[in-house]
């Protein structure tokens, strides 16, 4: 079976695109890696994609805000490509700092705000996908997620969560402690369509067992692999 087209979008300080790249490759899809700069100049390979990734890490090294510098990049620069992207029902995540890229660009509803604490988070958590969620990336996934985090800015606020909520789009809540203050323990949020989805933990740092620190106790396992968001992403968009 042919392997489906991917995108990884990156930017000068992404430091998670290979990792997003080798989960991809795990769950099916033929992936290239390519700075907003080059998808700029040659918009055509986000036309050729059946699925995109705004990789995480600290683009611009999150200069006048987190994600503001690439979000601007990719707004200007690719205009309303994305969006087209989007409407076509192609899948898109932005993990991190490509949460807060779309964010900033209207993809996805609410905002990231500096942790309530005002400290740099770095650890595990686990994460409970919602039942009524129409994200595409979560669908079937009725078990934890067990990923880490890596933030300084990862507080999810949103005006209304209940209504987020009622309309699906809610995708993942922390189980573990809230490690940010985000409103509801929201961990990741959809668009309506279900095809985007945002969050601020790392799944492509749990995509085989050994990652776990925990993998040789209990408490560690394939099932609760970040892997399976990507399996996801990767079977929607073969039915493009």
């Amino acid at each position: 079976m042919s392997r489906v087209p991917a995108l990884v979008i990156s930017g000068p300080g992404t430091n998670r695109d290979h990792d997003v790249e080798l989960a991809l490759e795990l769950a099916g899809a033929s992936v290239q890696v390519v700075l907003a700069d080059e998808l700029i100049r040659r918009p055509a390979m986000l036309d050729e994609a059946r699925l995109a990734v705004v990789a995480g890490g600290f683009s611009y090294a999150d200069s006048l805000g987190a994600g503001r510098m690439l979000a601007l990049d990719l707004a200007v620069g690719l205009g309303d490509r994305l969006s087209t992207f989007v409407e076509a029902g192609r899948p898109l995540i932005g993990i991190c700092n490509g949460f807060q890229v779309l964010t900033r660009t209207g993809l996805l509803p609410g905002a990231l705000g500096h942790n309530a604490h005002g400290r740099f988070e770095c650890r595990w958590v686990v994460l409970d996908p919602v039942p009524n969620s129409v994200s595409v990336w979560t669908k079937g996934i009725d078990d934890t997620i067990h990923c880490p985090i890596a933030h300084g800015e990862g507080r999810y606020v949103h005006p209304d969560p209940e209504a987020l909520a009622a309309a699906g789009q809610v995708a993942l809540r922390y189980r573990s402690t809230n490690p940010n203050g985000s409103v509801a323990d929201i961990a990741g949020v959809s668009d309506a369509s279900g095809v985007v989805l945002g969050l601020m933990p790392h799944p492509e740092n749990h995509i085989v067992p050994r990652q776990h620190p925990r993998h040789r106790r209990a408490g560690g396992g394939s099932q609760h692999l970040g892997l399976r968001l990507f399996d996801n992403g990767v079977e929607h968009a073969k039915e493009l």
